[in-house]
């Protein structure tokens, strides 16, 4: 609870600092931005993907957020195209709208309405889903709609000067291999770890703003509705083929599918220039009401 506390703490330091006359934002931004990217998420790579003991068994919940970020880039993609939205702007959606906040928001939620038994599939769909996806797909994705001056041809090599990416790869690595990170490496790790969340909430605090444009926006409720109606309604409708409909598996996979945008990508959708006020906005303002939206889907559950 004291984490939760600083984190929402860091969200509002950052919106007073962004009010101090000239104090500089963006500079104060892109250093958050930088330490979280090149920094944080390499951590969080060598601490958890390692861990991860690879079986045919554990990929139906973790498929799920693989499949709702492809879902997110098919549907967000075809209409951003059909409509002339602009690649910032359909980019941000895919990106934003198609990961879910399955640790920082997911796992009090989750643990709270299911008891520690439902942290496992939360951890997996995380780990296995939402934090390999966000090192890998959406940096593709960035690099695709984000700088336009830049060929096809350089993405390949942009994505593998990333740094998320080559750590993701190591430690998967790893893990086929069965080799563990470091027990000396292990207490730093979590220490950089726990930064993750006042960190990025610090971030959305120095961009965000209650610009009432992009509140009306159709975008804004375009990603909201994928992420926290859309999303977990395909999931459910799908995945009760594969598991059990009454079991905890599916209602921590649909739960998990139905959280607020994930901060991190939001980060990615900022790093790349993805329209970062809607980037801000979505996985700022998401979380609050998805608390409305989680609390539908609990007793649809069941």
């Amino acid at each position: 609870m004291t984490g939760v506390i600083i984190a929402v703490g860091c969200l509002f330091l950052g919106l007073i600092l962004q009010k101090i006359p000239g104090f500089p934002t963006h500079t104060a931004a892109t250093w958050v931005q930088s330490y979280l990217i090149k920094i944080v998420l390499p951590a969080l790579a060598l601490l958890y993907i390692p861990e991860i003991k690879l079986s045919w068994g554990l990929l139906i919940p973790i498929s799920s957020a693989w499949f709702t970020f492809l879902l997110s880039w098919l549907i967000f993609g075809f209409l951003g195209k059909k409509f002339n939205w602009g690649n910032n702007t359909t980019g941000c959606l895919i990106i934003v709208a198609g990961l879910a906040n399955t640790s920082f928001l997911g796992f009090p939620v989750i643990e709270g309405l299911y008891g520690k038994a439902g942290l496992p599939t939360a951890l997996l769909i995380d780990q296995g889903g939402s934090f390999l996806i966000v090192s890998s797909l959406s940096i593709l994705v960035g690099s695709l709609y984000g700088n336009h001056s830049e060929s096809l041809s350089k993405v390949p090599m942009k994505i593998l000067k990333f740094p998320p990416f080559g750590f993701l790869v190591a430690t998967l690595l790893m893990s086929l291999l069965e080799l563990e990170t470091p027990d000396l490496l292990i207490p730093f790790l979590q220490l950089i770890g726990k930064t993750m969340p006042p960190m990025a909430l610090l971030a959305i605090g120095l961009k965000l703003s209650a610009d009432m444009a992009l509140l009306s926006s159709r975008f804004f409720w375009y990603g909201l509705a994928y992420r926290l109606v859309l999303a977990p309604a395909i999931v459910w409708l799908t995945y009760r083929n594969f598991i059990p409909t009454e079991s905890l598996d599916l209602k921590v996979t649909v739960m998990e599918s139905g959280m607020a945008p994930m901060i991190t990508g939001s980060i990615v959708a900022m790093q790349f220039g993805l329209h970062p006020k809607l980037a801000t906005l979505l996985s700022g303002l998401g979380m609050p009401i998805s608390a409305i939206s989680l609390l539908i889907w609990y007793f649809l559950l069941g």
